[in-house]
């Protein structure tokens, strides 16, 4: 039998990462004859490890920190979703061209609206945070059709960038606040920032969660972040739901398993494999 096609997952830190696990699930269920590897990026030597990975056989990767802007460089072809993120997550490698992804958003809109029922069509929609993540998001939540579309950021300026760049894309009823003058109550609330690294919770009021909304921590294995206890503080229904982004990283996966290999894997099974309960 030939050798399996090489696929990997490139960060720096790159340990933890659960993409393998996926991957590995993924390939069994559909039958590829593939591998899928750790790869710890070169700080300073991205490019260059790149290269050298391609050379060896490598037939694509997915991108991690802290590396998504470089491989957006990398790229000879950039995905539109790629081009308003100004990062990207997957790469593909054909002869010499380099073919970039973006499957975040898409990843995550697909979460909320397959695996947690939660269709955006209509919704009032609060992004918090203006960094890589959230403006991965924009599109996808865009072509969603909310309601309104409200992104909140502790620098106003930056929330406005994002905003104006998506109003260049297509037309949608979006508007960017800081923390401070937030107003209003909405359907789905989104953390993007990177609080719960650091064990906070961005400075939302309490009054943002509508009765039974669904509150979303972008970060996933670390239980009820300060920004889940916060929705639940706001719980006075007691039907908000709290949930985090384990589901988006096994659908963005399967986005880009899909664009190398051709065939769409279930993720159900791989996203019960790794969730972490609330």
């Amino acid at each position: 039998m030939s050798s399996p096609d090489q696929y990997a997952v490139i960060g720096n830190p790159i340990a933890q990462s659960k993409s393998p696990i996926i991957h590995a699930l993924f390939a069994k269920a559909t039958g590829q004859h593939m591998e899928y590897t750790r790869v710890e990026g070169r700080i300073g030597g991205f490019a260059q490890q790149l290269d050298e990975l391609r050379a060896a056989g490598m037939r694509g990767m997915n991108v991690t920190a802290p590396f998504k802007l470089e491989a957006f460089a990398y790229a000879t072809h950039r995905s539109q979703a790629a081009e308003l993120a100004g990062a990207v997550n997957a790469l593909k490698f054909i002869s010499n061209e380099v073919h970039a992804e973006n499957f975040d958003g898409v990843g995550l809109v697909n979460d909320i609206q397959r695996n947690h029922a939660t269709l955006l069509r209509g919704k009032r929609v609060l992004l918090l945070g203006a960094g890589g993540a959230v403006r991965g998001a924009l599109l996808p939540f865009a072509k969603a059709e909310p309601a309104l579309l409200v992104v909140a950021n502790r620098t106003v300026a930056k929330a406005q960038e994002l905003v104006a760049m998506l109003d260049k894309q297509m037309a949608v009823s979006a508007k960017a606040c800081s923390f401070e003058t937030l107003e209003g109550e909405f359907d789905v609330v989104v953390n993007g920032t990177s609080a719960a690294l650091f064990d906070q919770a961005p400075a939302v009021p309490v009054s943002a969660f509508a009765p039974g909304c669904l509150a979303y921590e972008m970060a996933y294995g670390k239980g009820m972040t300060p920004f889940l206890q916060l929705a639940r503080q706001a719980d006075k229904s007691g039907d908000v739901r709290c949930v985090d982004g384990v589901g988006m990283l096994v659908e963005q996966a399967a986005l880009a398993f899909e664009w190398w290999r051709g065939v769409r894997p279930e993720t159900l099974e791989a996203i019960s494999e790794l969730t972490v309960p609330l």
